[in-house]
C-alpha cells in the first residue's frame, strides 16, 4: 500500500506551471525523501498534498483516501509543518502543544508522550522565546505527532539549523517509523541528509518529479569503477586507447566512467584485463556505488 499516490498532479499560478503531472508513490512505513533545488516546486506540492492548494489538474490519495472527494478523511491520520513552523514565543512550549491538543480533543498524557519523542520535556515549561532553532523545530514535530498520525509531511525540518540540530533532527526522523508507526514525507535541499534518513527518494525540477526509486537501487546503479595501480599514467594511456573514459586520475588511482550501469561488470574485467596484459600492477579495482550527489547532478539532463 502507498501512504501518498499522486496521479497527473498539476498546479499553475498565470502562465507559471509550478508542479506539472507529478505522479508520487510513497511507499507505507518508508522514509520518503523530496528533493530538488530551490523553486523546483516541493513545497507547493507539500500545500496540494496537504490541500492548502487546490490543484488544476490530478488527483491526491492520502492513506488510500481521495483528496478531493475525503478531505476530512484523508487528512485525519496526516501531521504535517510547512516551511517555518509558527508558534507562540510568550507561551511555553507545553502551552503551544496544549491549543493544538484542546482543538483536537486529545487528553493531557498526549502531550506529555510527543514531549518524550522529541527530547523537549525538560524544556516544556520554558517560554518558547528561549528555545533554539533546533528546539523550535523539535516543538514543531511534536505538535504534528499530536494524534499519532499515520502519515507525517515534513518541509525542510532541518532548514537553518547548526551542525548538533541537524544531526538531532536526523537521528529523530529515522527513528519515527518504528517508534510512531508513521510514514515520513521530507521535503529538502540537503542532499547528504536525505541520503542518511530516506528509505526512498522523489527528486524534482522544473515543477516535474525526474526521479523516483529506493536508495538502495540508486546506490547500486554506480557508473564508477575505481581502479588502484602502481603506473597510474601509463594506466590512463591504455584504458583510453580501448576508448574507455577515465574521468577523474590521482596520483595512485583512477576512475572509469561507464554510459551503462549493466555493463559495469564487463568494463570492469575488460579494463582489468588490459591493464595486467599492458603490465600494469593493479592492486584495486571494485565498481563505486552511486551517492545522491552524483545522482542529483545526473538528473539535470532528465529535467530537459
Amino acid at each position: 500500500m502507498f501512504a501518498i499516490e499522486t496521479d497527473g498532479l498539476t498546479k499553475r499560478f498565470g502562465v507559471c506551471t509550478a508542479v506539472s503531472d507529478v505522479a508520487l508513490r510513497v511507499p507505507s512505513g518508508s522514509i520518503y525523501g523530496f528533493l530538488g533545488p530551490n523553486g523546483a516546486g516541493k513545497t507547493t506540492t507539500m500545500r496540494l498534498l496537504l490541500g492548502l492548494l487546490r490543484p488544476d489538474a490530478g488527483d491526491v490519495r492520502l492513506l488510500g483516501r481521495s483528496l478531493a472527494r475525503e478531505r476530512r478523511n484523508a487528512l485525519s491520520g496526516v501531521g504535517a509543518f510547512v516551511e517555518s513552523p509558527s508558534l507562540y514565543d510568550h507561551l511555553s512550549g507545553q502551552a503551544n502543544l496544549d491549543m493544538t491538543r484542546l482543538l483536537l480533543g486529545l487528553p493531557k498524557r498526549e502531550v506529555t508522550r510527543v514531549l518524550e519523542i522529541v527530547g523537549l520535556r525538560a524544556a516544556a515549561a520554558r517560554r518558547v522565546a528561549g528555545y533554539s532553532l533546533g528546539m523550535k523545530q523539535r516543538l514543531a514535530l511534536a505538535r504534528a505527532l499530536l494524534g499519532t498520525p499515520r502519515l507525517l509531511l515534513l518541509d525542510e525540518p532541518t532548514n537553518g539549523l547548526d551542525p548538533d540540530g541537524i544531526i538531532a533532527m536526523r537521528d529523530l526522523i529515522r527513528s519515527l517509523p518504528e517508534r510512531v508507526g508513521a510514514t515520513v514525507f521530507v521535503s529538502s535541499h540537503l542532499l547528504a541528509e536525505v541520503e542518511r534518513v530516506a528509505t526512498v527518494v522523489g527528486l524534482m525540477r522544473g515543477g516535474r518529479l525526474v526521479l523516483q526509486a529506493e536508495i538502495g537501487a540508486l546506490r547500486a546503479g554506480g557508473r564508477r569503477v575505481r581502479i588502484e595501480l602502481d603506473d597510474v599514467v601509463r594506466g590512463v594511456a591504455v584504458l583510453r586507447d580501448l576508448g574507455m573514459e577515465v574521468v577523474e586520475a590521482g596520483a595512485s588511482a583512477l576512475h572509469l566512467h561507464c554510459a551503462r550501469a549493466d555493463q559495469v561488470a564487463v568494463l570492469t574485467s575488460r579494463a582489468n584485463a588490459a591493464l595486467v596484459g599492458a603490465g600494469v600492477a593493479v592492486f584495486l579495482l571494485v565498481p563505486e556505488p552511486w551517492t545522491l550527489e552524483q545522482v542529483y547532478r545526473e538528473s539535470e539532463a532528465l529535467a530537459t
